[in-house]
């Protein structure tokens, strides 16, 4: 009975185990464990041989050789069979492809589109059409774009009257900014150019844009040039995509890759309001950057390309049509914008996570996830997914800027920070919807906030019509000084801002 009573007053002091061990430690633990296997087992092996080389002594070890006997043949042969598997496997392997800079065009402060201008303007085109307006204004106010975003100079003028003249114009005004500007940051001449991309979804000229870059800065004959078209904002991680297998067979070579978006020839001035939805979240933008296969552009390189992963789900009908360039009932062309369109972007996000997954998430990440759907399969889907943590593996993300609806479903699914999807934001805030260059823009940003360090791992993600979901993976390649120019460097000091939920017009 003693003993009894002793442990009924002791028991409440001692604590639970449960309540004594945070998760997050047992979690941590798991990870290093899992992560780290494979050194873990090493360690006792090793620890094994250098034990028995200290016990065997010098005289013992040249007793071991000697006991081997080999001759000079067979340790030339030996040799040579050791060098020629080395070579094979270096011939066979990829070569590694570095992003040595880039460049955005950063539009002039002259073509600012403040609210009340573009209000002023849509009233002015529409008239009378108040259900219109009222839904341009709606789009507008919760959108979580800025004050400070630009339009082609084409969208100033009353009214808006388009031409191929004026397109040409603006494709020169923001191609050949970047251009120039990428050229003095890398030192590289036009003519040592050995592949040039351009990407450009809706104005597609004869002569083609990338002949216009061409004809612009006297190329060399045998550039290999290639024009991309009618693939939407993801156009530039497939142009990457593109660069990078060219790379592969042409050693010791380099690429230009220039992104950007024609807004002249796309204004429309109908009264669809799926086709209103461009018109009030696209603005002017553009990039340049610049890839690189030599060994002697590693060191001055800023990142090396680790993975691409595209996916496709233009099989499906309503994925094929959910983003669709057509004529409205009044004859005008205009890009029509599905109601599905967000569900049929996580299914090409869900395709795309489940292959990217794979090739960057550490073994514990995989073999939770592994173990889930497993008895997912065992108990009928009973149990709670498992969505991986994709910021085990990856510091920074670069989320396509396409709208605030899209940064808001990609943060809440991959269950990223403020401060991780805050590049895109302020993107989205300050420039706009860029189209296919935007993910460059939220690059600079992360940049410009000097938060990007050597070893660190950038996840691109770009939707795009069709219905396309592209990602890429870059590894920062050196620690990366806060630059002195780009399209951030006069106003990053007044970000991160605060965007309210709906803006007051």
């Amino acid at each position: 009975s003693l003993s009894l009573s002793l442990s009924l007053k002791m028991a409440p002091t001692l604590p639970e185990y449960s309540k004594t061990v945070k998760p997050n430690y047992v979690k941590l633990g798991y990870q290093y464990i899992v992560n780290h296997f494979l050194s873990l087992l090493l360690v006792p092996i090793l620890l094994s041989i250098l034990t028995e080389v200290l016990r065997l002594g010098p005289d013992g070890l040249l007793d071991l050789w000697i006991s081997l006997h080999f001759t000079p043949i067979q340790i030339l042969c030996s040799s040579f069979f050791t060098l020629y598997i080395a070579t094979l496997y270096l011939m066979s392997k990829r070569r590694t492809v570095y992003l040595v800079d880039y460049a955005c065009f950063k539009p002039p402060s002259h073509l600012r589109a403040p609210f009340a201008r573009i209000l002023e303007h849509a009233r002015m085109v529409l008239g009378s059409k108040s259900e219109s307006l009222a839904f341009q204004y709606k789009i507008i106010e919760r959108s979580g774009i800025g004050e400070e975003t630009c339009v082609p100079p084409i969208m100033h003028y009353i009214p808006p009257e388009p031409n191929m003249q004026l397109a040409r114009e603006e494709a020169e005004m923001v191609i050949f900014s970047a251009m120039d500007s990428l050229l003095k940051k890398t030192g590289l001449s036009a003519k040592d150019i050995d592949v040039l991309i351009v990407n450009c979804s809706l104005f597609s000229p004869t002569p083609s844009l990338s002949a216009m870059v061409i004809n612009k800065y006297k190329m060399r004959s045998n550039i290999k040039s290639f024009n991309l078209s009618g693939m939407g904002c993801s156009a530039g991680l497939i142009s990457i995509d593109l660069a990078r297998d060219l790379l592969q067979v042409h050693p010791n070579s380099n690429a230009v890759v220039v992104s950007t978006e024609i807004l002249t020839p796309n204004l429309y001035t109908g009264t669809e309001r799926s086709m209103q939805l461009p018109n009030c979240l696209f603005r002017i933008g553009g990039a340049a950057l610049l890839l690189s296969n030599r060994w002697s552009d590693s060191r001055r390189a800023k990142y090396r390309l680790s993975h691409i992963v595209r996916t496709h789900k233009g099989a499906d009908d309503k994925a094929y049509r959910c983003v669709f360039e057509e004529e409205d009932p009044e004859g005008k062309v205009g890009i029509s914008l599905s109601i599905d369109l967000m569900t049929i972007a996580a299914r090409a996000l869900k395709s795309n996570i489940t292959a990217i997954g794979p090739l960057v998430l550490p073994a514990s990440e995989q073999l939770l996830f592994l173990a889930t759907l497993i008895g997912r399969k065992i108990f009928k889907n009973k149990w709670k997914p498992y969505i991986p943590d994709f910021k085990q593996a990856l510091e920074h993300f670069c989320i396509h800027a396409g709208g605030r609806a899209v940064i808001d479903e990609l943060q809440k699914n991959l269950q990223l920070s403020a401060e991780q999807v805050e590049a895109s934001r302020m993107t989205l805030y300050r420039f706009g919807n860029t189209s296919s260059s935007s993910i460059w823009y939220e690059l600079s940003y992360i940049e410009a906030k000097g938060r990007m360090k050597k070893g660190d791992r950038v996840w691109q993600i770009a939707f795009g019509s069709g219905f396309k979901c592209n990602s890429a993976v870059w590894k920062c390649n050196r620690n990366i000084k806060t630059p002195a120019d780009g399209p951030w460097n006069d106003c990053i000091h007044k970000y991160p801002v605060d965007i309210p939920e709906v803006f007051t017009l």
